[in-house]
């Protein structure tokens, strides 16, 4: 069954309209990815600062793929990139083990 892995972004409340820029523009950088399933940007409603980026993958394989190859030159320092909108990051990772969709679907 496929992966999960959730990015948890700790966004103070002023760089959050950044962050959702950012994501935004990113257009087509996952979409095309081999073993690429689903993406969502959550962002907090109450209790918490941190922005989840969730992203679902056919298997562990497709999701280091894609983190040694388009996402790694994304992410590279130097040049004239801004300040990263989130003040930290961690990676949750999970296994889908049971899934349900509407019925008709």
């Amino acid at each position: 069954m496929s992966i999960v892995k959730i990015n948890v972004l700790t966004v103070p409340a002023e760089q959050r309209e950044t962050l959702e820029k950012r994501f935004a523009s990113r257009a087509g950088a996952v979409e095309n990815s081999d073993g690429f399933e689903w993406f969502e940007l959550l962002r907090p409603v109450e209790g918490t600062d941190d922005y989840l980026v969730y992203t679902r993958w056919r298997d562990e394989e497709s999701f280091q793929a894609w983190m040694e190859g388009p996402m790694k030159s994304a992410h590279q320092g130097g040049g004239d990139r801004p300040k990263p909108a989130a003040s930290g990051s961690s990676v949750w990772s999970f296994e889908v083990v049971q899934q349900t969709a509407p019925k008709g679907e």
